[in-house]
């Protein structure tokens, strides 16, 4: 099962950098502002939110795996 949310985590994390680099927003000229926009827009769903949903992921089974 933890293995299961390592491999999850490290695809929301590549995926959320894929995101961060490709998706248009409808504000800003810096693709850093369109990213911000579209996690206050669109929250998880966004480039961003996925990024750090997987990093919370691999660091909650780096506990779970601490606490087995």
């Amino acid at each position: 099962m933890i293995f299961i949310l390592f491999i999850f985590g490290i695809v929301l994390t590549v995926w959320g950098l894929y995101r961060m680099k490709t998706d248009d927003g409808l504000f800003g000229k810096k693709q850093k502002n369109k990213n911000i926009f579209n996690l206050i827009l669109l929250g998880q769903a966004s480039g961003i939110g996925q990024f750090l949903s997987g990093i919370l992921c691999i660091i909650i089974g780096i506990i779970a795996f601490v606490m087995k």
